[in-house]
């Protein structure tokens, strides 16, 4: 797809978007977009354990939180972070109704407990003490650096960890989802073993003799060679509404797929609400509704130039007896001109109904003709089935046959657009293929997340009155970094990242641009690495300061997603690769590594063999 910006609108192939003026998500919006974020959006043992910390005079503590992930999605190397700024419109609005406390009040879980839990806490609990820090929307994030930390009163800290998870979970899964399937779609390096024919505008020595004569050939070299001259590079549109888990993960993926670096959406209220592009075409119903040319005998197009309204059948026949394609279906080509003189300017058309190449390629040509005849440029096609590589190519070779031979230079510009279950794998494996796809169109696979249903962020006490504290387990992913923790990314001299890198908050010695830093595995002694940075940056910052509510504006959708591709492509490109791609590194100070293997020996019980 083709998306171009200008004052007045935002156009996508195939379709006019003019963005809102009543976007509801504005800043000023301080309650979450989903109605059902609220206090009671928790899993019951929250409100077990705030009634015990209160009975037992422990929800006062000040206690410290992370929230973190211990491993990426999808058998990668980087995760987007996504999702806090619901998080941050939870925490400004979060407050138990008289009707939630009466529910818990009657619940066979907390009946028994004394009136004054519901009456004096609940009712009165807010976030005004709540302190959170957390990395950039939008950040490249890698596993056990926190996400966000919480520091709050021991009481309400808890309570709002199962909220904050599942506001953090999915949109971070989906917005990675996203980024892979777009660098997927643009990493393509083809050979010169398929392709068509290049336009002859592209070719300074072709001429009207020789024009005929191109190779059937695509070659894509290098990003700013040849690859850049000859081809678009893909774009993704997100069409996974209807199979998504329900209305909230539908509006979730539309949007943080966008920030993941899809262009556009099918779901029209993620458009208005989101002031997102959105696209699309008709569905096979739509062809297969129209059965006679008798429908559409007096379907008239406007003339560009002059303002006269012609009637577009006439003209299909002209060429269609030109070109001697008397064997297409004439109720499908009967569909494309109903959608022609509803759409002239935007007509995009999807093309497998019947038969792809004999019928909806030749038909979509014949009203392109007839349409440019009139002034107005067509779009171009959508295909849905089949294999993709081969049929994209033989139209693109059927494109630029009939651009130089009528003379019609759009023919170079159509865009091929692809769907039919498309995920990670399959746009790789269409890279290696061939193809002249310009848009993919992903629903199932991105928005349910087929490789991995979960992400698996956890959220932590690391420290209570000052004292740190951690979680002993078998498995190594599972031990806990304890204490507060200040994390740093320390970048190389070739300007990418080289590692994370968290040390105690207390720590006098902190990283700094040209000193060498000794950085260790957590746990592993004989990992280590000696890095000088040529900069540093510190990861997290102050984004909700209790009474004081959310700091600074947040970040719309467009400059998070902005900031999503100047990460991807400030990244190592070994970290991007689809097999066996390369390892990031995590690591703590020496400080942090001697009090995590002290705190680890103290806190383990001695087995003792008799």
């Amino acid at each position: 797809a083709t998306i171009s910006f200008s004052r007045e609108r935002l156009t996508i192939r195939g379709l006019l978007t003019t963005p809102s003026t009543h976007n509801i998500l504005s800043n000023m919006t301080t309650k979450p977009i989903n109605n059902l974020v609220t206090p009671l959006l928790t899993d019951l043992y929250q409100i077990t354990m705030a009634y015990a910390y209160w009975k037992t005079g422990q929800h006062k503590k000040k206690s410290h939180f992370e929230l973190f992930f211990r491993k990426n999605p999808f058998g990668g190397s980087y995760t987007l972070f996504a999702g806090l700024d619901e998080v941050l419109k939870f925490l400004s609005s979060f407050r138990f109704s008289p009707d939630d406390i009466e529910y818990l009040r009657n619940t066979a879980a907390l009946c028994h407990c004394e009136p004054a839990f519901f009456d004096d806490y609940l009712a009165n609990l807010d976030c005004s003490e709540v302190i959170v820090h957390a990395m950039k929307e939008g950040s490249m994030v890698f596993p056990r650096v926190p996400l966000i930390t919480v520091t709050a009163p021991l009481g309400i800290g808890n309570m709002i960890e199962t909220t904050m998870l599942t506001l953090i979970n999915y949109p971070s899964l989906v917005a990675t989802n996203a980024s892979r399937m777009v660098v997927a779609a643009r990493g393509q390096f083809w050979e010169e073993t398929a392709g068509s024919n290049l336009p002859r505008s592209m070719t300074p020595e072709s001429t009207d003799a020789n024009a005929q004569a191109l190779p059937r050939k695509s070659m894509q070299l290098t990003e700013g060679g040849q690859s850049d001259f000859r081809r678009r590079k893909p774009k993704c549109v997100e069409f996974g509404l209807r199979r998504a888990q329900g209305p909230d993960g539908g509006f979730s993926a539309s949007k943080y797929s966008h920030l993941g670096g899809f262009h556009a959406t099918s779901n029209v209220l993620a458009g208005k609400l989101l002031d997102m592009p959105i696209g699309g075409t008709h569905a096979h119903s739509f062809v297969m509704s129209y059965t006679s040319l008798d429908l559409v005998q007096d379907a008239k197009v406007q003339r560009v130039d002059n303002g006269e309204m012609v009637l577009l059948l006439p003209l299909v026949r002209k060429y269609q007896d030109e070109l001697e394609w008397h064997d297409t279906n004439e109720g499908e080509m009967a569909a494309f001109i109903g959608y022609a003189v509803s759409f002239p300017n935007s007509f995009l058309c999807l093309i497998d109904t019947y038969d792809t190449l004999q019928s909806g390629l030749r038909n979509f040509i014949l009203v392109s003709l007839a349409l440019n005849d009139l002034g107005h440029t067509p779009r171009g096609i959508r295909l849905d089935s089949g294999d993709l590589s081969y049929l994209s190519l033989e139209c693109e070779h059927l494109f630029h046959e009939i651009g130089n031979r009528f003379d019609r230079s759009f023919f170079y510009d159509l865009d091929i657009v692809a769907s039919n279950d498309i995920n990670e794998a399959v746009l790789h494996s269409l890279n290696k293929q061939g193809h002249a796809i310009t848009m993919f169109g992903i629903g199932t696979n991105l928005v349910t997340c087929q490789n991995q249903p979960a992400l698996g962020c956890v959220y932590k006490l690391v420290e209570i009155d000052g004292k740190p504290r951690i979680k002993l387990s078998n498995d190594l992913d599972k031990v806990l970094i304890p204490g507060q923790k200040v994390a740093y990314r320390l970048f190389g001299e070739a300007g990418w990242p080289l590692l994370d890198y968290m040390a105690g908050i207390h720590e006098e010695s902190q990283p700094a641009v040209g000193e060498r830093v000794l950085c260790r595995h957590p746990f592993i002694e004989q990992k280590r690495v000696a890095v000088i940075p040529s900069r540093v940056v510190k990861l997290h910052s102050l984004v909700f300061d209790g009474k004081n509510g959310i700091v600074g504006e947040l970040p719309s959708i467009t400059e998070s997603r902005q900031y999503v591709n100047d990460q991807i492509n400030n990244t190592r490109a070994d970290l991007l690769r689809y097999v066996n791609p390369g390892e990031y590194k995590v690591s703590v100070s020496e400080d942090s590594f001697r009090f995590l293997h002290n705190m680890w020996q103290k806190e383990t019980p001695v087995a003792e063999l008799r």
